[in-house]
Formats: C-alpha cells, sequence, structure tokens
C-alpha cells in the first residue's frame, strides 16, 4: 500500500523539525507501544505536541533551567535523526510506502535537512519529492496589529512547535517588543536544550533586535546564541556576541560568564591553530576575580566552582595535571561547603566527571574508576559517561564491563555511532572478527562521516581478503581525511594484493611522511620490498617496525627475510624472542625446528 503525505519543512510554521513533526505525527497513529518506547526521545523531540510516553530522561531533562549547564553535542540532531529514520523504517514495513511531497525546502531548518537526508538514505520505503512550491508560509501581508493577535491565537493553543516558529515570526513583524523578545527567547531555550543550534542561533540574535539592552532577556538571548554559536564551530561570531555583550552590561555575574565563554572559545577552538592558552588564562583569571564579588555563598559556589573547572582545563592543555586536579578539587570543596545537599546535581556530576578525567591522565585508575561509578549513578540516562567508562574499562583490560559499558550507550539515548565504534575494538581484542566488522557497520551506517571507523573497517577486510570493500573504506575515508596515515597503509595493502606494486608503495611511503611512528605501514612496505626482490630494503623497514612495535609476526617475517638473505643466527635471535612473546604459536614452533 502507498500512502501520501503533503508536508511543508519550512521552519517558519513549526521550527527546527516542521517536516519531521509532520512525519511523526501520520505514523505514530497505530505505532507497537514497544517501538515508541524504544524512540521515546527522538519523537518528543521532533513532534513536542504529541503524546509520546516518557521512558528515559536525562538529569538535564529534570532539573530546573538555572541548572541545565549541559549543552548537547553538535551531532546531537543527528542521534535523534537516525532514531526517527530508524522509527520510520520499522513502521513502513507493515504499513508499505510513504511518498511524501514536501514544500518549503528552501526555508527548512539545518535539523530537518539532516533528517531529511538520513531518511533518503536509511529508508527506501519513504519517497520525497520536493516541491518548487515555496507553500505559502505565515502569513505575510498582515498588519503589525493582525501579527499581534495572531501570535496570541497560536500561544493560546499551547502548542510547543508554533512557539517555535510561528509565534517568534509574527511577533518580530507585530508591535509588543517585550513578548517579541520573550517568545524568541522560549524558542532559543528549547532549541538548545535540544542541539538545535543552527536554530538557537539565529532565534537568539533575532531576538536581540526586540531585547532592551542590559535586561535580563537581552543577556539570555545573546548569551544562548553565544553558546550554540560556539557548537557550530562559529567561534568568530559566539566571540562578535561575547564582546557586544561586554559592552552592554556592568553585572559581575554576566562579565564572568563572558570570560568563561571567551576562555573556553579559545581553548576548545575547533582549528588547533588558532587556539591560544595564554589568553584563555587570562579571561578565566578574570571570570575567577570577578566571582569574588558575588555576594551570596552559594550563587558564588556555582560560579566559581564553573570558573575553577573552566581553569583546570585550560592548564591540563598546557599540560599541569596536578594543578588542573587541584582546581577541580576546590570546586567539589566549594560545592559541598556552601551547596545545600541535592542542589546543582548536573553541576556536581561535571565536577565529578572532570575530576574522573583528570585522575585517569595522572594514572589513577582505581579513583577515576570511582568517580565515573558515581558520575553514572547520579545520571544513569546519560550516554556519553558510559562511553568513558568504557574506554578506561576497556584499557585496564576489563572487557566484559567494557562492552556492557558501551551497550549501556546504546540504549541510554539516541543511536550514534560511539559505542559501536568502541565495542569493536573490544571484540576485535577478544577475537570477535566477525563482531567487530558489524559494529563498524552499525558505526558507519549511523555516520558515514565517522572518520575513525575507516582504517579501522578497512584493515579488518583486508585481513578477511575482501580486498574491493577495503579499497571502497579507504577512498571514502581519504575522501574525508586525505592525509589519514592508517587510510594510506591500508590502500597500499589492497593495492599490493591487487599485485599494483608501485601504487602500493607510493601509498606506504605516504603514509609514512605523515606518520613516521606508524609501524604497520613499515612492515607492509618491507613485505613489499621482500616480495619484489629487495630482501635487504626490507630487512631496514622491518627493523623499523619491530623497534616501534615489537610483535611476533613482526619478528617472524623479518625472520623470514633474514634467512633467506643467510642471515641464520639473527634469524634464529629473531624466532627466539618471537617464541618468548608468543609462545603457543605454531608456524613459530615449526621455523624453529
Amino acid at each position: 500500500m502507498t500512502r501520501v503525505l503533503r508536508a511543508t519543512a519550512d521552519r517558519r510554521i513549526r521550527g527546527p523539525y516542521t517536516f519531521g513533526g509532520a512525519l511523526v505525527a501520520t505514523l505514530l497513529p497505530g505505532a507497537p507501544a514497544e517501538l515508541t518506547a524504544a524512540y521515546d526521545i527522538e519523537l518528543r523531540a521532533m513532534a513536542p505536541d504529541l503524546d509520546v510516553p516518557e521512558r528515559r530522561s536525562p538529569l538535564t531533562a529534570r532539573v530546573d533551567r538555572s541548572e541545565r549547564i549541559l549543552v548537547p553535542a553538535p551531532q546531537h540532531t543527528l542521534r535523534l535523526a537516525n532514531g526517527v529514520a530508524e522509527f520510520v523504517r520499522a513502521r513502513l514495513e507493515s504499513d508499505g510506502v510513504l511518498t511524501v511531497h514536501l514544500t518549503g525546502i528552501e526555508q527548512a531548518d539545518q535539523a530537518d535537512r539532516e533528517l531529511l537526508a538520513v531518511l533518503e538514505r536509511r529508508v527506501s520505503a519513504l519517497n520525497v519529492e520536493l516541491d518548487d512550491d515555496p507553500g505559502g508560509g505565515p502569513l505575510e501581508d498582515l498588519t503589525p496589529e493582525e501579527h499581534d493577535a495572531r501570535a496570541d491565537a497560536l500561544t493560546a493553543e499551547g502548542s510547543t512547535a508554533v512557539r517555535l516558529g510561528a509565534v517568534p515570526y509574527h511577533r518580530a513583524r507585530g508591535t509588543d517588543r517585550r513578548k517579541a523578545a520573550e517568545d524568541h527567547l522560549f524558542a532559543v531555550y528549547w532549541c538548545l536544550d535540544h542541539g538545535c543550534h543552527d536554530a538557537a542561533a539565529e532565534l537568539g540574535e533575532r531576538g536581540l533586535a526586540f531585547a532592551d539592552p542590559g535586561s535580563r532577556v537581552w543577556w539570555e538571548l545573546i548569551h544562548r546564541a553565544a553558546m550554540a554559536l560556539g557548537a557550530l564551530e562559529r567561534e568568530q561570531d559566539a566571540e562578535r556576541l561575547l564582546h557586544r555583550a561586554r559592552r552592554g552590561t556592568t553585572s559581575a555575574v554576566w562579565h564572568s560568564t563572558i570570560c568563561y565563554s571567551l576562555a573556553m572559545l579559545t581553548t576548545r577552538h575547533h582549528d588547533p591553530a588558532a587556539r591560544d592558552l595564554d589568553a584563555a588564562y587570562g579571561w578565566i583569571n578574570n571570570a575567577i576575580a570577578l566571582c569574588g564579588l558575588l555576594p551570596d555563598p552559594a550563587e558564588r559556589a556555582v560560579k566559581l566552582g564553573f570558573d575553577l573547572n573552566g581553569k583546570a582545563l585550560v592548564v591540563s592543555r598546557l599540560g599541569d595535571l596536578d594543578e588542573a586536579l587541584r582546581l577541580v578539587q576546590e570546586a567539589i570543596d566549594l560545592a559541598d561547603r556552601d551547596l545545600s545537599p541535592g542542589a546543582q546535581r548536573v553541576h556536581r556530576m561535571v565536577l565529578l566527571a572532570n575530576r574522573a578525567q583528570v585522575y585517569d591522565r595522572l594514572g589513577r585508575t582505581k579513583e577515576a574508576l570511582l568517580d565515573w561509578d558515581d558520575v553514572i549513578t547520579a545520571d544513569p540516562a546519560y550516554p556519553d559517561y558510559y562511553i568513558d567508562r568504557g574506554n578506561l574499562r576497556h584499557r585496564l583490560g576489563m572487557f566484559d564491563e567494557a562492552i556492557a559499558d558501551y551497550e549501556a550507550a546504546m540504549s541510554a539515548g539516541p543511536p550514534f555511532s560511539e559505542p559501536y565504534f568502541n565495542r569493536s575494538q573490544v571484540r576485535y581484542d577478544l577475537g570477535d572478527t566477525g563482531g567487530a566488522l558489524a559494529d563498524l557497520d552499525r558505526a558507519l551506517e549511523l555516520d558515514p562521516g565517522f572518520t575513525e571507523a575507516y582504517p579501522n573497517r578497512a584493515g579488518l577486510l583486508v585481513a578477511l581478503e575482501r580486498h574491493a570493500e577495503a579499497r571502497a573504506d579507504c577512498e571514502a575515508g581519504l575522501r574525508l581525511t586525505p592525509d589519514d596515515p592508517y587510510l594510506l597503509c591500508v590502500l597500499g595493502q589492497v593495492e599490493a594484493a591487487a599485485g599494483r606494486h608501485t601504487q602500493a608503495r607510493d601509498a606506504f611511503d605516504r603514509a609514512l611522511e605523515r606518520d613516521p611512528a606508524l609501524a604497520e605501514a613499515w612492515a607492509s612496505r618491507g613485505m613489499l620490498a621482500f616480495d619484489t626482490g629487495d630482501a635487504a630494503g626490507a630487512v631496514a623497514d622491518l627493523t623499523e617496525a619491530v623497534v616501534l612495535s615489537e610483535d611476533a609476526p613482526l619478528l617472524f617475517n623479518r625472520a623470514v627475510v633474514l634467512r633467506s638473505l643467510g642471515r641464520e643466527n639473527e634469524a634464529r635471535d629473531d624466532l627466539l624472542r618471537a617464541q618468548e612473546l608468543a609462545p603457543d604459536d605454531e608456524d613459530i614452533r615449526k621455523a624453529l625446528s
């Protein structure tokens, strides 16, 4: 059966998920309860006005807005889109094909555009036909007073979605500047909470035109818009807004927040060349100094703790981990001393998470694990912290526990690539090549731009002699990261397997130019040299590999080459050392005998 949906993606109507909300509203009726429950977070984000029971609720969604200090990751909307795509795919398995005639794409928010791209990639039973007709959009030919009345009527309906689109649209064309600023702020809050950073930045900057400079609404608009711009890696635009805020207020607490934000922007800048830790150090010290002017102990404990935590990040980037630990501990002690029990739970959780990270980097893994346990107890519905604890457990050889953490991350929130990628590494270490490959497939299904997965999957495919697929992964990965040495190394292995020795040598050379410490590239180039008759060159390259990473296979291969050159004593030394490293290896035993 083929169904037809006529919808618009015009963000001026129902906000960043105007299309997504219409799609969910079409498919939600009649959906099995277990399917709806599996994607409750995603469905509630796309269609906030529908009655979707809440099954998973992170701590940040359950505290007062003033305590929501965690900003969703830039790819949060990709997680939402993947979850909705899986919901749609499951619904259409029983309902047949759905054809969507979509208008208003020119006015679509980036979140809806991203959703559309994921749906087209992952849901074959969904056909989307774009219509050039703009779809009308909100009413353009009203008087300012009619825009006021329209905004009032829409607000009275109680719909969240129209307050993200049509209401701020009409308020911006009406007569009431106060309501216009406040309605823009409502939309900014919602969009930032749900990771719709493009919408939050746009609405925040537009709302500033209606807010009285220096007012609370003005501050919230400018601050939240800057947060969204920072998440979008638009640091210059964020700085522009923050410096505008500096000129517009004399509030000590707001100036402290501005200084903190400027410090974090330059510390975390997406371009490493643009990071300036000296400038960040100055800004964060200004923030801390201003906190001393705050008269209320509880407010000072939170704000100063936040700034001390920020300074810990700066000094850790400068290499002083002991000082970073001292600063985070000071922030924790402040909260314990000056905050009432149970207050500022998100703030306390973030401090513990940061202390866990510093403990880990200092090699104090037992203390790090205890902190991660407390962090996850504080918010079992926050997936990213499971990843952090799982990574530590993996490094400690706690493979089963690491897998349990990654699987908890998979179920705690919308689907994303990292837990599958990380579980693939554990499975590979356990010898489960098939499971590792399946996890890498899943990671790249969720995000074809997840660059870390391409070298691993290509390497596995080479080991399985699936060279055509490995080549495709190398080419796809190198389009995203042209200088990735691991991908170049695997490409060389693919070329060597195809007998394209010149191309293989070139790939290995390029890999080693970019990473001279990549043992696998030295080893692969060494075996290529041996296969093409250059035994002396092979020994030289394999020796470089052994120096970087002494393991049994490398020693065995060098022994084979040494033996071909008649250097029996050296070959035997390599085999004896290889046997020490891998006493159960039958090939080494036979070579020695």
